[in-house]
């Protein structure tokens, strides 16, 4: 708990520091009250008493009062300022974090456990602080200050308020004992919750196809029933502490007065006196000791789960990706587009064997090189170590005649244009989605000045890619053309409407490199090859790298590489793997007829 707020910032430890001086003079404020009523006591006692001097101490009472409740004000403010801020702070750096991570740690947290961390984690530790300065600070500053106060007024009053305390604090330590494993194990299961959540609304129309409903709701009620149950247990733990409190509170009022009655018996008529107003005194600042206590209870309640939270985001902001920037920005210019692999292998973290074994090739300024092989051969996997999605484990990837991770990675990102297996479309426009691949390049453009997202590209950009993959028409049939809302995760247009719109991401992005992994598969023969068409013309001059799965997409590659379980098994034009590659031919002859292949 400690270590995450040492990340408060100058700022906010200042008004920390403002806060504490008002929660002092707030103390300080409330234990005046009993001296006078203590001194009200006396006067009331005292035969002959002027009334006046009654009312003078009882004014000072009310100011007292008026000024503790300015000054919690003031420190409830202030309190809700710092967590607010703080919070903030927080959710920016686990999100800039997690979006530094490379694949190696994001594979360490799952999607729903991140999401947790990011929002209920930091919740938790936003109301410790907000409850934390208006009382965890407060409690242990009155209750030595209280003890300063009684001291001294009576050996049998302190000797009860001792026992008191003494059992407050072995109570709490046992409930605390008790409940602590709970709280840990509460966030794990709301990840739990999150998860099954997710899984169930991101395959929504797979659960109705196969009539899972009942299922899914069944593992859902699991999940539910598990945290509700991980919560009333220490709902139930801290149930008793309040009752509890509450009776020690009485017990010790109890005690004084029953102390007091016992001492005044068996004083003088002077003595009685000075006994009642001690015990009077006593009284209240016995209670104002209860009280601290109880403040600390009621945090004690906040704390262990929050310590949880924070040892959870100190996970997520301790983790330091395990790919380390380089500082070039541009690559050898006589070898720029070109892209080469030299002797490469790659292992996933905690794998027995290579994924890819000694890969090596090259690919020039303007070629189109396209890998094949059965499902599971390393396609997808080489191509994600040109953007540095993971690193080889041996051997070197080269792009522009400089190896991957000696480049920034934005500097490597910038000559990429990238199409993943999977189209990701992300809620907005079609401008926006299509302009999100030139977001992140150069100076504030005049559209995010007037706070628009399309980044960089213009109007008549984003027209051009998409008219090179092929998206115009049902783009501009859409209600509002380029400006029609994409729904989160594409949902609203179909898989290959989302293909096309993907590679007019690339495409607007105007890269030295494009990578299209398997992205060519939910489009028809026709578009498919349009599109190539289109893209060849249009893009010359950049180097592509294709994964496909139909021959038909790479016919016209310049380079075919056809892998086998990882390793390269033929290399050449498709009519020279057709002569010198079994498994190429096998392939091509399982989708083309002879004919078709031109054997």
């Amino acid at each position: 708990m400690l270590k995450i707020l040492k990340r408060l910032n100058r700022q906010e430890w200042l008004q920390a520091g403002i806060s504490l001086f008002f929660i002092v003079a707030q103390v300080w404020l409330d234990l005046k009250l009993p001296d006078y009523m203590a001194e009200i006591t006396r006067l009331t006692q005292t035969p002959g008493s002027d009334m006046a001097d009654i009312w003078i101490a009882g004014g000072f009472m009310v100011l007292c009062a008026l000024g503790s409740f300015a000054a919690a004000v003031v420190v409830g403010y202030f309190a809700s300022r710092i967590a607010a801020s703080f919070s903030m702070r927080l959710r920016s750096l686990l999100f800039n974090r997690v979006d530094s991570f490379s694949m190696e740690e994001i594979s360490r947290f799952s999607t729903a456990s991140l999401i947790t961390r990011s929002t209920n984690d930091v919740t938790q530790i936003q109301v410790l602080i907000t409850m934390g300065l208006q009382m965890l600070v407060k409690a242990p500053i009155m209750a030595v200050w209280a003890v300063t106060k009684i001291s001294g007024k009576g050996l049998e009053w302190t000797a009860a308020t001792g026992i008191t305390v003494l059992i407050l604090v072995v109570m709490i330590g046992i409930l605390m004992a008790l409940v602590l494993p709970k709280f840990k194990k509460m966030q794990i299961l709301t990840d739990n919750l999150n998860r099954v959540t997710m899984e169930n609304l991101s395959g929504l129309r797979v659960v109705r196809a196969y009539n899972a409903e009942g299922y899914q709701e069944d593992k859902f009620e699991e999940a539910n029933d598990d945290l509700t149950s991980a919560q009333l247990y220490t709902s139930r733990g801290m149930a008793i502490m309040l009752p509890v409190m509450f009776m020690l509170m009485s017990g010790l009022t109890l005690a004084v007065y029953w102390i007091g009655a016992y001492l005044i018996n068996g004083a003088g008529i002077m003595d009685k006196l000075t006994i009642f107003s001690n015990m009077v005194v006593f009284s209240a600042y016995a209670m104002q000791i209860i009280m601290s206590f109880m403040m600390v209870v009621m945090l004690f309640v906040l704390l262990p789960r929050a310590a949880v939270s924070a040892t959870r985001i100190n996970e997520v902001l301790d983790t330091q990706p395990s790919m380390k920037e380089g500082t070039l920005t541009m690559g050898i210019p006589e070898a720029e587009g070109q892209i080469t692999f030299k002797n490469v292998s790659f292992r996933y973290p905690g794998a027995e064997d290579d994924v890819l074994h000694d890969i090596s090739f090259s690919v020039n300024k303007g070629e189109t090189v396209a890998f094949i092989g059965s499902t599971g051969s390393g396609k997808s996997t080489l191509i994600n170590l040109v953007p540095r999605f993971i690193d080889a484990t041996e051997g070197e990837v080269l792009v522009g005649g400089v190896n991957v991770k000696e480049y920034a990675q934005e500097a490597l990102n910038n000559k990429i244009g990238y199409v993943p297996q999977k189209a990701v479309m992300f809620k907005g426009t079609v401008s926006t989605n299509v302009a999100f691949g030139d977001s992140g390049r150069g100076e504030m453009s005049e559209w995010e000045a007037r706070g628009n997202d399309r980044g960089e590209a213009s109007e008549s950009e984003i027209r051009r890619a998409v008219r090179i993959a092929q998206g115009s028409d049902f783009v501009e049939q859409m209600e509002g053309g380029y400006e029609a809302e994409i729904a989160q995760g594409g949902s609203n247009v179909s898989g290959g409407q989302k293909q096309r719109l993907a590679i007019a991401r690339a495409v607007c992005r105007n890269p030295e490199i494009f990578i299209f992994d398997d992205s060519f598969s939910a489009l028809d023969y026709k578009t498919d090859r349009m599109l190539r068409l289109e893209l060849k013309r249009e893009t010359a001059g950049a180097t592509s790298m294709i994964v496909a799965q139909r021959i038909g997409t790479i016919l016209d590659a310049d380079q075919i590489i056809v892998l086998e379980e990882g390793r390269i098994v033929g290399k050449g034009t498709h009519r020279e793997l057709l002569s010198s590659c079994e498994v190429y031919r096998e392939i091509a002859m399982s989708q083309l007829s002879e004919e078709e292949l031109a054997i």
